[in-house]
């Protein structure tokens, strides 16, 4: 059976895109990764996710990554769609691609990293969004990327494209706009000096509180002044 796993990287982060990425391996494919120390991407350094995620590419069945940029998550949040919706439509998306003749004829079991504390309801939504289940098995659980290797393998994907994604926007903003998320004091200080400079450019989660706060704080500023 082959076995496709789905996982995220980039979520909770106020700039820069999320990345959901799929990745397609037999059983044969499973072991050999799993021996090269193919785990979740959050575990492995950067030099050595990067080793890992040129022999995954290489190795796999193969893969689909797609990328959701600020843009479009302001905007399917202001449609009502939270980002666990539009990780499921994104991961159907995946499976969809990947999911065509003639691998319609094989079983394959679909792993995703759940997103949502909810599985049964994630996993509900996730399907109604797929074209074709009748050869899938689909399964959904917390800390897939840490019990698959199949989904270890997708974490170490799409963790690899993010970062490729950061680095453009480094050449452009530089060093200073940081890893984009907020726990990083990097990412506080060029969200404080540049929320509003920066507002069109399409960097920003602008639904995002934090980024609402940065602008709220650069206005009060202003009329200080």
């Amino acid at each position: 059976m082959l076995t496709l796993g789905i996982d995220d990287a980039g979520r909770g982060p106020v700039i820069g895109p999320m990345v959901l990425a799929g990745c397609l391996i037999d059983e044969k494919t499973e072991v050999e990764l799993k021996k090269l120390g193919v785990r979740d991407s959050k575990q492995l350094t950067e030099k050595r996710r990067e080793f890992l995620a040129e022999k995954i590419r290489e190795m796999a069945e193969t893969f689909e990554i797609v990328l959701s940029f600020p843009s479009e998550i302001d905007k399917k949040n202001h449609q009502g769609i939270d980002l666990n919706k539009l990780e499921a439509i994104k991961a159907a998306e995946i499976i969809d691609k990947i999911n065509k003749p003639p691998r319609t004829n094989s079983r394959i079991k679909v792993i995703a990293d759940c997103p949502s504390p909810t599985i049964s309801k994630w996993k509900d939504f996730l399907k109604t969004r797929i074209g074709n289940l009748s050869n899938l098995e689909i399964c959904c659980e917390h800390k897939a990327d840490r019990n698959h290797i199949s989904v270890s393998a997708a974490s170490i994907l799409a963790k690899s494209e993010r970062e490729k994604e950061m680095s453009k926007l480094r050449k452009k903003y530089g060093e200073e706009i940081g890893s984009g998320y907020t726990s990083d004091p990097l990412t506080c200080r060029f969200l404080e000096k540049y929320s509003l400079k920066y507002e069109k450019d399409g960097i920003f989660r602008q639904t995002w509180d934090t980024w609402k706060r940065a602008c709220l704080k650069k206005e009060q500023k202003k009329l200080d002044f």
